[in-house]
């Protein structure tokens, strides 16, 4: 006789979970000051620090803390004098960081339910990060861009993540903060959170934490 499987509590085994903009969150308050000082508007260094010579090479793993900071100070050159753009990139590589403690919560008590993967483009120092905020632990590894070689929305490190984990795409709940990262993960059949507040996670898990939307928020 073949065994009935036990009927699966919600629409997903795997939780892949974005980290900056749902998790982690930059305090640019100081490099914002001195932006202003320095006569640039507010963003400047960001736009820098991300344009299209440094994104991908720094999420794909290929540039160190140090070039990074270097190529920041490098792209603000002729826009500000050469010490203000050395401080502005230390400053903006330096900021300080927080993690939204409701979030932290409901991924750990997700945790004890099914695996809860980071799926990041990210650092190749992302792991000396984690530590620092306390969350080496949240989640059962991440899948970072840096060392996988593939950064969102490429649908290869979805589906690294989902082997990863264990699980098929479609039994994957994959958060992400950005709209076109969610809709690559749904191409690959996973079920997409589009992140905007904590609120939007609350109601995603609560299937797999056993009560209503209303009732998974932060535990004192």
């Amino acid at each position: 006789m073949i065994p009935i499987p036990a009927p699966r509590s919600s629409a997903f085994d795997a939780v892949l979970c974005d980290l900056d903009g749902v998790i982690r969150f930059f305090d640019h308050t100081e490099l914002a000051e001195l932006e202003k000082a320095a006569g640039l508007s507010r963003g400047s260094t960001a736009l820098v620090a991300f344009g299209p010579d440094t994104a991908q090479p720094l999420i794909l793993g290929q540039l160190t803390r140090q070039q990074w900071e270097d190529s920041i100070a490098a792209g603000l050159a002729g826009r500000v004098r050469t010490d203000e753009a050395r401080a502005l990139a230390a400053a903006f590589t330096g900021s300080p960081v927080r993690a939204d403690r409701e979030v932290v919560d409901l991924l750990r008590r997700t945790r004890q339910h099914c695996p809860v993967l980071l799926v990041t483009n990210a650092t190749p120092w992302l792991a000396e990060d984690l530590a620092r905020l306390g969350l080496a632990d949240l989640a059962a590894g991440a899948v970072n861009s840096a060392l996988v070689g593939a950064a969102k929305p490429d649908h290869r490190i979805y589906r690294v993540a989902a082997d990863r984990a264990g699980v098929v795409p479609e039994r994957c709940l994959f958060v992400d903060d950005r709209p076109e990262n969610v809709r690559a993960a749904e191409q690959l059949g996973m079920t997409g959170v589009h992140f905007r507040s904590p609120a939007d996670l609350r109601a995603a898990l609560s299937p797999v934490l056993g009560v209503s939307p209303s009732d998974a928020g932060p535990r004192s």
